[in-house]
């Protein structure tokens, strides 16, 4: 059976390192992680791509949470009989309680991912205007009270990056081990059930949204489909794109 994932690239390395782990034949294609910026981006380019690949592929898998589109996503997954991963977003993905918990104890707290701590500066930073314009910081991190350092894998590197990130925000830091959490067991659930008739993917006639927005389109990433019986290779440069 073909299947394809769409994949948010903030979880690009993560989905690529659990698809090589199970050892599944999966072909992934990866939408750029900037749209977090414009959420509302988000439902339109998943659109276009299942129109894409739902004659191509017998299943599709789409591995994002709502992300902030407000129910859109869910919106046009149901209209092509498509399934995503449960959850509101990554951090509740990875942190699971551990995420319910830091956010009872305080609201204002920051999160960080690997995917975070790799770009802070190109995903945060530049996205927020505060390279241009850094007086801008006091009035966007003003109700934050900690940051949460949600660790995916545990590399020397990224905590020192993760520090300077809290030290930059004049905010204090806490590490919390999630590993890959229920991103990697929600995934592993719906491989297991993907192909029951109830995922048969459809392609109606109309659209949901009909323009697909220009600025990020070219973001949009296919990753070489691997021979049968290998897992799913995605390059570098291809990782990079999606971020």
């Amino acid at each position: 059976m073909r299947v394809a994932i769409i994949l948010c690239g903030a979880l690009g390395r993560e989905v690529v390192a659990i698809v090589k782990r199970q050892g599944w034949d999966v072909e992934l294609f990866g939408i750029s992680a900037q749209d977090h910026s414009l959420p509302q981006r988000i439902a339109p380019h998943v659109e276009h791509k299942l129109r894409a690949l739902i004659p191509q592929y017998e299943r599709v898998i789409v591995a994002y949470g709502d992300c902030g589109t407000g129910g859109q996503l869910d919106a046009v997954l149901q209209h092509y009989n498509v399934p995503r991963l449960a959850g509101p977003h990554c951090y509740e993905m990875y942190g699971g309680a551990i995420h319910d918990q830091a956010m009872a104890e305080q609201p204002g707290t920051f999160f960080l991912t690997d995917f975070l701590v790799r770009g802070f500066d190109g995903t945060v930073w530049k996205t927020l205007g505060l390279k241009q314009y850094p007086e801008l910081q006091s009035q966007y991190f003003a109700n934050y009270t900690r940051v949460v350092y949600l660790q995916q894998t545990e590399q020397p590197d990224f905590v020192a990056r993760a520090e300077a990130i809290a030290q930059r925000l004049n905010l204090p830091l806490e590490l919390r081990n999630t590993g890959y959490g229920a991103l990697e067991t929600r995934l592993v659930t719906l491989m297991n059930e993907i192909g029951a008739e109830q995922y048969q993917p459809v392609l109606p006639e109309t659209l949901i949204f009909k323009d697909n927005p220009p600025a990020l389109q070219t973001h949009i990433k296919k990753t070489p489909r691997p021979r049968r019986g290998q897992a799913a290779a995605v390059s570098r440069k291809a990782l990079a794109e999606m971020s």
